[in-house]
């Protein structure tokens, strides 16, 4: 058993402990883990494992804290407010990064109609299960596939307006953004694939790949990407539509398109990726049921030569219970990645080509949580997370192409 901690993670709750400050109003907290880890080797260690622990230090049994985060809102004029949100995490490149930072501006509406612009740095509006402080998730510790990835290498830097139209029991609300910085996005999904974990990339740092990754490709261990890079200086973009009936529920859906130029080059390739994202929230009496799917694609065309197309997919279904201190979740996903290499000179759809079963992938994963809020200062949580996936690059590695991975973890969590 380890215990793992720093100097830099006090500093960030001395930093928060005065919540409120005027038109500042500073919160956060801690999370105090204990984790039975995955017994495979996982991505961040070079191995090709899909979840966040593992036993690469040799321990059955980690005790830890995986992270604290600490956020800043100021209310600067009656229709402006900024938001920084920090991060502090053992596994990142710093101690401290920023998640997010932006500053808001929202006309106060006397009418049915609503309008924002928001200008930084922050998650786009994709994830129904991260609405909880700090971009987590009120059910799990461990987000879906999906939302898992959208931390990791999605994030809005430039600018994102919404117009809202509110009826008595309903809205509709209808936002497009903008943004940069992002051409990397998508090397995850097709040299690593689908994975599961609570670790959002800081804006400032960067992702290893799987060292089958770099051997493939005649390197050196370890393989790193930048994931928050202006490569070919064209903006990418994303428009979606929301809408929330009351007793009904919350029904969303969300294109995404970085327009990257696959071909370009900056230290790293650009990835071309696109995706649509669909999702609702619905509640019943002490049930909150939610969904969602997302399919796209990634490419890459590092020569005239060569084309690397990545289709991929995910869906997941949590069924969540809440009554009084209590929360019980249980969520069941599904992902697959389909790796191809049209042929140049390119004579027809990239969907004609056959699969490429070195880096395709399929699998599926289970996850119980409970949760037991006695204040509104302490959560406990446990969380079981089992994961089945078939990737055939681990052959390559002399693995089994199939691994069944199980993750257990109990938290304690401290708001200040």
């Amino acid at each position: 058993m380890r215990i793992t901690g720093s100097l830099t993670a006090l500093s960030l709750l001395l930093l928060c402990g005065n919540a409120e400050a005027g038109a500042l109003k500073a919160q956060g907290f801690i999370d105090l883990r204990v984790v039975s880890p995955s017994n495979a080797q996982n991505w961040q260690h070079g191995g090709l494992g899909k979840l966040r622990f593992d036993g690469n230090g040799g321990q059955d049994v980690n005790a830890e804290i995986p992270q604290i985060m600490a956020e800043a809102r100021a209310q600067l004029t009656a229709e402006l407010s900024g938001m920084l949100l920090f991060r502090y995490a053992p596994d990142q490149k710093t101690a401290v990064d920023l998640l997010e930072g932006y500053l808001r501006y929202r006309p106060v509406s006397t009418t049915p109609w609503r309008g924002a612009v928001k200008l930084g740095a922050f998650f786009p509006p994709i994830s129904l299960e991260n609405t909880d402080l700090g971009w987590t998730s009120p059910w799990t510790l461990t987000p879906s596939a999906i939302n898992s990835w959208v931390g990791e290498e999605l994030r809005t830097i430039g600018g994102e307006a919404t117009v809202e139209h509110r009826w008595i029991a309903s809205s509709l609300v209808l936002r497009a953004a903008i943004y940069g910085w992002n051409d990397p996005a998508g090397i995850l999904i097709a040299d690593r694939g689908w994975a599961l974990g609570d670790k959002p990339t800081g804006l400032f740092d960067h992702l290893r790949l799987p060292d089958a990754v770099a051997v493939s490709r005649g390197r050196r261990p370890p393989a790193q990407t930048l994931t928050y890079r202006e490569i070919d200086n064209r903006p990418g973009w994303y428009a979606g539509l929301a809408w929330q009936q009351d007793g009904l529920g919350r029904f969303e859906v969300l294109r995404y398109d970085n327009s990257a130029n696959a071909s370009a080059y900056d230290q790293q390739f650009a990835w071309a990726t696109d995706f649509w994202s669909l999702g609702a929230s619905i509640p019943f009496g002490d049930f909150t049921v939610l969904t969602q799917a997302m399919v796209g694609k990634t490419v890459v065309a590092p020569s005239p030569t060569f084309k690397g197309v990545t289709d991929f997919s995910s869906a997941y279904v949590l069924l969540g219970w809440a009554h009084k201190t209590v929360r019980l979740a249980a969520r069941a996903e599904v992902f697959n990645t389909v790796e191809r290499h049209p042929h140049f000179p390119h004579d027809g759809d990239d969907e004609d080509y056959p699969p490429d079963p070195e880096l395709s992938e399929h699998g599926h994963a289970v996850t119980l949580a409970a949760n037991w809020l006695p204040t509104s200062y302490l959560r406990v949580s446990a969380e079981v997370l089992r994961l089945n996936s078939f990737r055939t690059q681990r052959a390559a590695v002399g693995l089994s192409p199939r691994l069944v991975e199980t993750q257990l973890q109990l938290n304690l969590r401290v708001y200040f």
